[in-house]
Order: structure tokens, then sequence, then C-alpha cells
């Protein structure tokens, strides 16, 4: 089998070019390193991987190399992930995460790929009226990134029903995992992760009682797979259905740290989704899909990844 991985050196994305490398995948990554890293892909790129530095906004590009590689499959993860960016600069932000998956599926289209999109599960509820959540929960984001990626699912929706292009959105829950960058904009355990192993305190914005769906790498990297060898299409959520707070998350990672790690309070950021989980029922049905990692031991390994 021949893939494409758009954005396969990030967080996510390279963790999926080895799912595919070690199920024996020829594997192409498109990557602006904007974001992503080289280095996640030292070891898919000595076992025969291709990286090819491109941007999704250039739909003849994508399609030239569609049209070279020939790919079965293109797993669609470059995006634009900066909730607080997308908020700065909406217009931006759909250039990338919407305009760019449209370009992503016009190459697809143009080489009968399947496209298994990454998509998201707590922006696009906003907050969770539901909990958990199915894929029929009201849409209401609370950032543009939410609002361009359910967009982006609709774009995906129109090419199956438009040109018969086969397509499937998965809708994740805070994925967290090896590879995670614990700097810059990353999920809250690759940050609480790095200031255990710095000797610093996590800071929780709020009360710490906000709730979220923690969904590790190695699960969403079989999602995907499983999305790919299946003719499902539309949203299917990938999450546990787990809701497991911020308080939580220190509480867990206490034991681990060889000094004192107590959380520093801070003011609530305004905007923020306080209860969110995902009811994965469609993804066990369609995919044969359950998460199979628990938190404790998904911390375990993302901690020992940093060390």
């Amino acid at each position: 089998m021949r893939s494409i991985v758009t954005g396969g050196s990030g967080f996510i994305g390279s963790n999926i070019v080895d799912g595919l490398l070690a199920r024996g995948d020829e594997v192409t990554v498109l990557d602006d390193l904007s974001t992503g890293r080289r280095e996640n892909l030292d070891g898919a790129l000595a076992n025969g991987a291709e990286l090819v530095e491109g941007d999704i906004r250039d739909q003849a590009a994508l399609i030239e190399l569609a049209e070279r590689v020939r790919p079965e499959t293109i797993f669609h993860l470059a995006a634009q992930i900066d909730v607080r960016r997308s908020a700065a600069d909406p217009a931006a932000d759909a250039r990338i995460n919407v305009e760019g998956t449209i370009n992503v599926l016009a190459a697809a289209q143009a080489v009968g790929a399947r496209v298994v999109n990454s998509s998201t599960g707590g922006a696009i509820y906003g907050e969770g009226r539901t909990i958990p959540a199915p894929e029929d929960h009201p849409v209401a984001p609370e950032a543009p990134y939410g609002q361009s990626k359910f967009a982006a699912e609709g774009y995906c929706e129109l090419f199956r029903r438009l040109h018969g292009t086969s397509t499937v959105s998965l809708r994740y829950g805070n994925v967290y995992g090896p590879r995670q960058d614990p700097l810059g904009e990353a999920g809250v355990i690759a940050i609480f992760c790095g200031k255990l192993l710095e000797g610093e305190q996590p800071t929780i914005f709020g009360d710490g009682l906000q709730t979220r769906d923690y969904v590790f790498v190695g699960d969403v990297v079989r999602a995907n797979l499983a999305a790919a060898d299946s003719d499902a299409s539309g949203p299917i959520n990938i999450g546990t259905g787990v809701q497991s707070s911020v308080v939580d998350l220190v509480e867990a990672l206490a034991p681990q740290a060889e000094g004192r790690f107590e959380a520093v309070m801070a003011p609530e950021r305004p905007g923020e989704v306080r209860h969110i989980a995902l009811d994965a029922t469609r993804a066990g049905e369609l995919l044969g899909w359950s998460a199979e990692v628990g938190l404790s031991d998904g911390l375990a390994v993302t901690l020992d990844s940093l060390r």
C-alpha cells in the first residue's frame, strides 16, 4: 500500500507514519516543517519514508505529488492548530484548514485515493450538552479553529457526494503521548510533563475542574489505520468517553516528581470549554476500534519519552 501523510512530521502525523511503515506501507510525508520537526521522522526516513517539503495551500503541487506517488490513502493532518492564533487571524486559519483541505481532496480525486481527515471533537462541539458527546451533538465551536475544522469536514462530505471521493473524518479527543512538544502550543499533558522534568510547578487556569477526554496517540494511530481500511464515511469520534480534570492530571503525575509538584493557580481563561468527552460508540461499530491505553499508563509512557 502507498500512503501520503500531510503534516507527517508533527506529533500525531509522525506516529501515524511509523504505524504505516510497521505494517509495510510505502509512505510519503508532505510537510512545510513550520511546526513539525524533521527529527520526528529520523527513524521513518531511515526505514524508507520520503519527506517532501510543501504547503497544502499549493493545490497544483499537491496534485502533482499525488499523481507521482499514486497513493491508495491520504492521511490529512496538516493544519493550523493554535486556537489563539485562529482567534487573532481567522482568515489565515481558514486558508490552511479549509482551503488546504479542499486542495488535499482535489489531489485525492485526481488519483482515486481515500482521505482520512483528522478533525476535532471538543473544538467542534464546544461545551458538552450531552457527555459523552455523540457525533450528532450540536455544533457550537468557541474558536475559529473549531469552525474551520467543521468546514473541512463539510468539504470531505461534499467531495464524497459530488465526486465519489472516499472520505472519513476522525474527531479526536485531547490527544497526548510521545513527541508532543512540551513547549509552546501543546497539550496540557505534555506541558505538565515538561514542568515536572524541569523541577517546576504546573499552572492551572481557573479551578482545575474543567474536564477533557484524553486519548493516547497510539490509540489514535490504530483508529487511522482502521479508518483507512474501512469504507466508513462522515464524522467518527475517537476518544475514551472518560472525563479527566486538570487537577486529576496533576495528582496522577505528582508521584513521578522528585520533589514537590503542586499546581499554581491562575485566573480562568475566557472562552474555555468546561466539560467535554466523546462517545466513541460509532468508532466501535464502523471501525472495530476502542481506546486501549488508560490515562495512567499513557502518562507513564509520555513521561518516559521526555526523559
